[in-house]
């Protein structure tokens, strides 16, 4: 079936701005309230938020086999379940419905009045019900960096790295949308030259600018995901800031690796970008030396030119771009990342969410953690308003952006930003 969607010719009755995240051949879905309190599942055309429960019920989808509430629900996971095939003709009959050149919704002013609204009068929610949340560590670059200040520079790999997609399970339960506010956790720490360990706020506040991907239902318990299929299995995308706390994580870590210095704030951006909106930005993944095993190897090109920035915004201040990265430096692919989880036998379900891990690039103002940008604090940054960090500050905004582009067409995430407040009082 084709992707008629992606045509870049197309353009749509809805005004798209100049270099908008969301041009008519983008078509993410997301949740949102609407103003009369409503919770639906949408799509965004430039500055425009669809309801696509509305759109059902006006019978926009006819011809295509929906269950009766499929998009008036809370969660995308229905929809998701439903497969490729699904997900291909919605987005190609939105892209039909908005098309300048269709007049069945673009003259129609009171079924216009029910399905449109202005995303800044509509509050974002969760895109999915995440069950289970994997992070992976899956940028050469990034994990060199850390190998480098934390064990022995010369080695800083682990002997495991080069051949497996390195991951840990993560808590669904701490996943927040863009635009909610992260409290500085608290937890234990060991000061430097001490030998007992106290328990106080974290010092050492960290943003790791990510990517994740949703899958839809994969296996059952016990099968693998061959990794010449496993793309058939992800959804789409959003931008992802797993938040971290440094001086927690220093202490926790050994010998069972990341806990309670990870699992208090990951936020992402709500609209879920398709694989089939990404699809014309593929690009040639780095090279892997040594090759890796057989059921990890794929051919063609299975990275994403995904252009990534990260800002930091005082409470009282402009934002300052700290980082300029980009997904395609990605080591370990989303395929390999999904047929390694899967080579198990481990059930993956739908809506289940995989961080990439840390995307950093190959020049220091590419790197995508504070603890690197600053080198562990022994190089600030200095901020627009002459103030200078070495980690988060209480009050600070951290904004990430992420978008592709070509000489056609530009597709973006939005953005996710979130404030860190000082550790919560409440108890």
């Amino acid at each position: 079936m084709p992707t008629i969607a992606n045509n870049p010719d197309r353009k749509s009755w809805l005004e798209v701005p100049a270099n908008s995240d969301f041009p008519i051949q983008n078509i993410p879905f997301g949740v949102f309230l609407t103003t009369d309190d409503l919770i639906t599942i949408g799509t965004r055309i430039g500055d425009y938020a669809i309801d696509l429960g509305a759109m059902q019920q006006l019978n926009y989808f006819e011809g295509i086999e929906l269950t009766d509430d499929m998009f008036m629900q809370d969660t995308l996971n229905d929809f998701i379940s439903d497969g490729k095939k699904t997900w291909r003709l919605v987005r190609n009959r939105i892209a039909e419905v908005f098309d300048v050149e269709n007049p069945l919704l673009q003259n129609n002013q009171e079924h216009k009045a029910r399905i449109l609204y202005h995303v800044d009068d509509v509050e974002m929610q969760l895109p999915v019900m995440i069950g289970d949340y994997t992070d992976f560590y899956s940028s050469k670059e990034h994990a060199t960096n850390v190998g480098k200040m934390f064990r022995d520079p010369d080695n800083a790999l682990l002997p495991n790295w080069l051949h497996i997609p390195v991951g840990y399970h993560g808590r669904s339960s701490s996943i927040v949308p863009s635009g909610i506010s992260i409290h500085r956790p608290m937890g234990q720490t060991l000061p430097a030259g001490e030998k007992t360990p106290v328990f106080g706020p974290s010092r050492l506040v960290d943003f790791e600018l990510e990517m994740a991907f949703i899958t839809t239902d994969a296996n059952v318990m016990g099968e693998n995901i061959p990794v010449h299929e496993a793309e058939e299995y992800i959804f789409g995308m959003v931008l992802m800031n797993d938040w971290s706390a440094r001086d927690i994580q220093k202490w926790e870590y050994v010998p069972l690796g990341p806990f309670l210095a990870k699992n208090f704030a990951t936020s992402i951006s709500p609209w879920i970008v398709t694989m089939d909106a990404l699809e014309p930005f593929r690009t040639k993944s780095p090279k892997q030396d040594p090759k890796p095993l057989p059921y990890l190897q794929h051919k063609g090109k299975n990275a994403f030119d995904i252009n990534l920035e990260v800002s930091l915004k005082p409470e009282n201040g402009e934002p300052t771009v700290i980082s300029n990265s980009n997904f395609k430096y990605m080591y370990w692919s989303m395929a390999q990342q999904l047929a390694h989880h899967t080579s198990n036998g481990c059930r993956v379900n739908s809506g289940d969410m995989m961080g990439s891990g840390t995307i950093s690039g190959p020049t220091p103002d590419s790197f995508g953690s504070m603890l690197e940008l600053t080198w562990g604090g022994s190089k600030p940054i200095v901020l627009s308003d002459g103030t200078e960090r070495k980690f988060i500050n209480d009050g600070d905004c951290v904004i990430m952006k992420g978008y592709c582009k070509n000489d056609k067409i530009r597709i973006g995430f939005g953005e996710v930003v979130n404030k860190l407040l000082p550790t919560y009082a409440g108890k």
